[in-house]
C-alpha cells in the first residue's frame, strides 16, 4: 500500500533544507567556518570589524569600518596584505602578531570570502 503521508512530509523538508540553504549562498558565515582562516579572523579581527566583519562602533566613538562592504571593498588583495602587516589609519600593525603566511591568509580571506560571495 502507497503511503503519501511520508513523501509529502519528505518535500516539505527537503524544501524546507533547500530554502535554508539558498538564504546563505553566495555569503561566508565567518562563525559557522571551522577552517583556519576564519579562526584567524575571529581571534585578532572580530574584537574591532565585528563577528561577520561589519564593522562596528568602538566604546570610544571610533567607527570601524566593514570589510563586506563600502570604501575598503574595492582594495587589492596586496593593499589588504600591506593593511593587516602596516596597520595605519586606526588599525593596529599586525606584522609582529602573526607570521607572513597568517597575514596572506587573512588577506585572501577578506578578498576572496568576505568580498566576493563564493
Amino acid at each position: 500500500m502507497f503511503h503519501l503521508k511520508p513523501i509529502i512530509i519528505l518535500v516539505f523538508l527537503l524544501g524546507f533544507i533547500f530554502a535554508c540553504q539558498s538564504s546563505k549562498a553566495g555569503r561566508f558565515i565567518v562563525a559557522e567556518s571551522k577552517e583556519y582562516d576564519a579562526s584567524l579572523f575571529r581571534q585578532n579581527c572580530a574584537i574591532c570589524h565585528g563577528t561577520e566583519g561589519n564593522g562596528k562602533t568602538l566604546q570610544d566613538g571610533t567607527v570601524v569600518p566593514s570589510l563586506r562592504s563600502g570604501e575598503f571593498k574595492f582594495k587589492t588583495e596586496d593593499e589588504i596584505y600591506k593593511q593587516i602587516s602596516e596597520g595605519g589609519n586606526g588599525m593596529t600593525p599586525f606584522r609582529n602578531q602573526l607570521s607572513d603566511r597568517e597575514i596572506r591568509i587573512l588577506a585572501t580571506l577578506v578578498h576572496d570570502k568576505l568580498r566576493h560571495p563564493q
